[in-house]
């Protein structure tokens, strides 16, 4: 079939000369049958013979040439190196050599500026995750200051020492997670979980962000095994508390609902996440996790820099964990991770 339709792609570049050849063909029987009458009809046979062989000769040379000129353009867009461009020049019609040159010229320059920004980029990201560890480093201190001397802080300045202190790390994590978006090996250690044990340490982590901000923290549903990456699944939690610290309504007490349950028709195990702030108008939701997107303005998202939902997706994917979102604007919000059952035998 292919082979069919390339004959047909030659025939049809070459329309105009089979155009002029039946004119010519039609011009030639004319002139037979004013000629020829009694000769007409072995005359006609004869022009079909010649221009048969006429016209299948020049066609499969053609098809030939356009097959070794394919094959040549191919590894010239591949590598459009000089060696590459002259292979096309001499496979393609001289009329086209000027077109090849500009476009061989294009194509090394685009080819160099790609590799240039792939050099900054290469640059940019061992930058970024070199100050991540560096910055690390006061945060150590700051941690043993706070622990070693606590009792020379009054306790308003511990509290906001230690909220300050966890929101950097937050931060500090959510750079981290995205320059290794990109990376080819990502050091995922799959094991299985307790999903409320993991839920507990989240909380624990970030407990100075939840005790200011004065949320009252509640689980339902019976503890469930998954079969996931840790840190990775951390790194979720935390995002999601954050965002819900981060948004809480300060008019009302904030609560965070973990509720566990397992989906026996899809064979899957739910984790929903709730909590009563003001919640996401419905126009927005569909986008909540794309990058860089904000939402409208007095929406739960219009404080929002557009990428800790867009990591969350980004690291939920990675760990085969199907996200689902459903909000009431002014009332609630709840963020559903929904992991596959892996058999017990398997955990």
């Amino acid at each position: 079939m292919k082979t069919l339709k390339a004959v047909l792609a030659y025939i049809s570049s070459c329309k105009i000369w089979l155009i002029a050849l039946a004119c010519a063909n039609v011009l030639f029987i004319f002139f037979a049958w004013f000629a020829y009458p009694e000769e007409f009809y072995s005359l006609i046979w004869l022009m079909i013979f010649v221009s048969v062989g006429t016209s299948f000769i020049p066609l499969f040379i053609l098809v030939k040439r356009h097959h070794k000129l394919q094959t040549v353009f191919h590894h010239f867009l591949t590598e459009p190196d000089e060696a590459n461009e002259y292979a096309l020049c001499e496979a393609a019609p001289i009329s086209m050599h000027p077109f090849i040159h500009e476009l061989g010229d294009n194509l090394r320059s685009r080819q160099a500026e790609i590799d240039n920004s792939g050099v900054q980029l290469v640059d940019y990201e061992s930058y970024i995750e070199n100050w991540v560890h560096e910055i690390k480093k006061p945060l150590s201190l700051m941690t043993l200051v706070l622990d070693n001397r606590k009792e020379e802080l009054s306790p308003l300045v511990y509290s906001r020492m230690l909220h300050v202190r966890d929101h950097i790390r937050q931060d500090v994590e959510q750079i981290l997670y995205f320059s290794r978006l990109g990376a080819t090996h990502k050091d995922y250690y799959w094991e299985p979980l307790s999903v409320l044990t993991v839920c507990k340490e989240a909380i624990a982590d970030n407990q100075t962000l939840l005790e200011e901000a004065g949320f009252t923290i509640d689980f339902w549903g019976h503890d469930c095994n998954v079969f996931s990456d840790k840190k990775g699944l951390m790194f979720i939690l935390g995002q999601l508390i954050n965002n819900s610290v981060k948004y809480a309504d300060k008019t009302a007490s904030p609560t965070l609902l973990f509720q566990l349950r397992e989906n026996i028709g899809e064979e899957t195990i739910v984790l929903s996440i709730t909590d009563n702030g003001p919640g996401i108008p419905s126009s927005d939701l569909p986008f909540v996790f794309e990058k860089g997107f904000t939402g409208d303005r007095g929406s739960y998202m219009s404080r929002s820099t557009g990428m800790g939902l867009y990591l969350v997706k980004k690291m939920a994917t990675d760990l085969a964990i199907d996200l689902q979102i459903t909000s009431e604007l002014k009332c609630k919000t709840t963020v559903s991770l929904l992991f596959p059952k892996v058999k017990s035998s398997a955990l």
